[in-house]
């Protein structure tokens, strides 16, 4: 498994919340890049929360991840977007219980947005992860 390396400069104001400001990736890592998970799940139910819907996006990129022999572990980047400034704490929560065990939190970013596909979702995530060869 690759050292991922959080970055984190003092020079600057430390995170908001359990993300890092970089992640240094190890040459020779193998990449994975998830794209845009919604609060969608296998039966078509959409959760009427964005916490919720945040959980079922992460579970999402969990299955992406397994599928190459990685867990949230791998995390280097996460992308998310929420329709509303009301849904970011239901998103940072899910999102740090999903990365609540990595040694190296990922590097993160937080949009709100005008909305998606279709008016029930009101979150998406899209993930980069490095794992060893």
């Amino acid at each position: 498994m690759p050292m991922l390396l959080p970055l984190n400069p003092q020079d600057i104001r430390s995170p908001f919340a359990r993300y890092s400001h970089g992640v240094l990736v190890e040459a020779g890592a193998r990449l994975v890049f998830c794209s845009g998970q919604l609060g969608i799940g296998p039966d078509d139910h959409v959760p009427a929360d964005a916490f919720e819907q945040a959980r079922v996006c992460f579970a999402n990129i969990s299955a992406v991840l397994r599928e190459a022999g990685m867990t949230a572990a791998d995390l280097v980047r996460l992308n998310a977007y929420v329709t509303a400034r009301e849904h970011m704490a239901g998103y940072m929560q899910a999102r740090d219980e999903f990365v609540a065990h990595a040694a190296a939190p990922p590097a993160s970013t937080l949009m709100i947005v005008t909305g998606f596909t279709r008016p029930e979702f009101l979150v998406e995530v899209d993930a980069i992860a490095a794992g060893g060869v």
